[in-house]
């Protein structure tokens, strides 16, 4: 079932790859005139960002809240269907929102998930403290439609999931680190609740609570118009926590490695194509005997677009493998707003 959250967060990813290699090549030509005289300009010429500046801000720019924000235009990047900032289904080490060291940001999102059995909607938001600190919630409902009545669960029946989730920035600039091939280095951690107290809490009895911990790191490559994301991820979650956490009955609990990849290219500074990978653990499979439960690895294809500065579209092809008893394909489209 969790599969198609993998989808969504692929929808999202689309939007952050096209959001950090735009503006740094051509802010100064298409930017709105505003922004040339805005705390946005001064970061793409390394006035405001997390390194040293060449030049002290204004006081009355200093420990801001901006509507607009100072970073370049996209560098916020999208949220996954986790909530964190980053792909659609990967975090990346890049803070969302437009917030610089300076600033406070802020960012929502809506997507939706359509396969050939199920469907996904994920929402939420995130604020996050001068470009260093990200703290995110979302909401994720999967809804088994038809599947639910064929098990005895009625029509539609649906599994939601709150995640809570926080990142810290380490060390990097993923936009101004051009000199050299040092990355842009976050942890984060995401606090899940899933809600379901029938299948996953009853007759599963699976853990409902569940806590993964990440560590990305990405590298944008101004010259090519590239972005280039690696997150390590340990978790005990079954298909990112909508069939809950460890194994049967609650048994193994211990953590597994999963391995995450992102890479975005920027074709006109507001049009971005790229993919996704992410490695699931599949401790579930067999649970009804043969290959039930099997929790196949989940990938996607995507295309971005940026109307504005401050809002991102998403649509994406995604493979998420098996879910359940069958393989699901589908498309989602995802929209971000972000400050």
């Amino acid at each position: 079932m969790l599969s198609v959250q993998t989808k969504i967060a692929i929808a999202i990813s689309a939007g952050i790859a096209l959001c950090a290699i735009p503006f740094a090549a051509a802010h100064a030509a298409e930017a709105p005139a505003a922004d040339t005289e805005s705390p946005a300009m001064a970061a793409a010429d390394g006035v405001d960002s997390n390194g040293p500046a060449s030049e002290p801000l204004a006081p009355e720019t200093r420990q801001s809240v901006l509507p607009q924000g100072g970073r370049l235009l996209l560098t916020g990047g999208v949220s996954t269907i986790e909530g964190a900032g980053g792909g659609g289904i990967v975090p990346w080490a890049l803070i969302g929102s437009y917030a610089t060291r300076n600033q406070i940001g802020a960012s929502a999102f809506v997507t939706g998930v359509d396969t050939q059995d199920f469907t996904l909607a994920s929402y939420g938001g995130a604020v996050s403290f001068y470009n260093r600190l990200e703290l995110s919630v979302a909401r994720q409902n999967f809804n088994l439609r038809e599947v639910g009545a064929a098990i005895g669960l009625g029509n539609r029946y649906t599994v939601s999931q709150t995640i809570i989730g926080a990142k810290l920035r380490l060390f990097g600039d993923a936009v101004l680190d051009q000199d050299t091939l040092l990355p842009q280095v976050a942890v984060g951690v995401q606090y899940k609740i899933n809600d379901d107290r029938t299948v996953v809490g009853g007759a599963l009895g699976l853990k409902r609570k569940g806590v993964d911990i990440y560590a990305s790191a990405t590298k944008i490559i101004l010259s090519q118009s590239l972005l280039l994301n690696a997150t390590l991820r340990l978790t005990k979650a079954n298909q990112f926590g909508i069939l809950g956490f460890g194994g049967l009955g609650g048994k193994d609990q211990a953590y597994k490695p999963q391995f995450e990849g992102s890479a975005a290219l920027l074709l006109t500074r507001k049009l971005a194509i790229g993919g996704e990978y992410r490695t699931k653990s599949n401790r579930l499979e067999g649970a009804l005997g043969g290959t039930s439960f099997r929790e196949e690895n989940a990938y996607d294809f995507f295309v971005a677009y940026a109307p504005t500065r401050n809002i991102s579209i998403t649509a994406a092809y995604a493979r998420l493998g098996q879910i359940a008893l069958a393989r699901q394909n589908g498309a989602y489209v995802s929209l971000q707003l972000g400050f």
